[in-house]
């Protein structure tokens, strides 16, 4: 999918720095992410990238990555056996945000899961993030339910 010259398209190992730079460039990744030792970053790219059920994107401006994602199709017995879609670590550049690519990144996100069959598509967002629930309510979806996490 493109807009403009901004494309979404299936991320490289080359691209994982500037995803990296990308996970930094928010309030909340720049407490938990590292852009200097690249080699878990990398292992992780290497576990996505073979598995079919995963798919992290980038988008492309001109050569340039602005933004980020990852789509993960989860078969399952509810819902009737289907098959849904985890959305996780949506990313626009700070520089460009407020400029459509968050909704271009997730448009294409929903757009596949369909096309693969998904029923459903999730995601979470940080409780902080006010703005981003407000995004993805523009967007049709729906806090329908309250997420838990457990750090190991």
């Amino acid at each position: 999918m493109s807009r403009g010259t901004v494309a979404v398209r299936r991320a490289t190992r080359e691209d994982v720095p500037a995803i990296v730079a990308l996970l930094v460039d928010d309030p909340l990744g720049a407490t938990r992410e590292t852009q200097g030792e690249p080699t878990a970053y990398l292992r992780a790219f290497e576990a996505i990238d073979s598995d079919p059920a995963h798919e992290l994107v980038v988008l492309d401006d001109g050569g340039e990555v602005v933004g980020t994602l990852q789509l993960t199709l989860l078969p399952g017995l509810s819902r009737g056996g289907a098959l849904r879609a985890q959305v996780e670590a949506v990313r626009v550049a700070s520089s460009r945000r407020g400029h459509g690519l968050g909704e271009q990144l997730v448009t294409w996100a929903v757009e596949e899961s369909r096309r693969r069959g998904a029923v459903i598509v999730q995601l979470t967002t940080d409780a902080s993030r006010a703005d981003a629930h407000r995004f993805y309510e523009r967007l049709g979806f729906v806090a329908s339910h309250v997420g838990m996490k457990l750090s190991l």
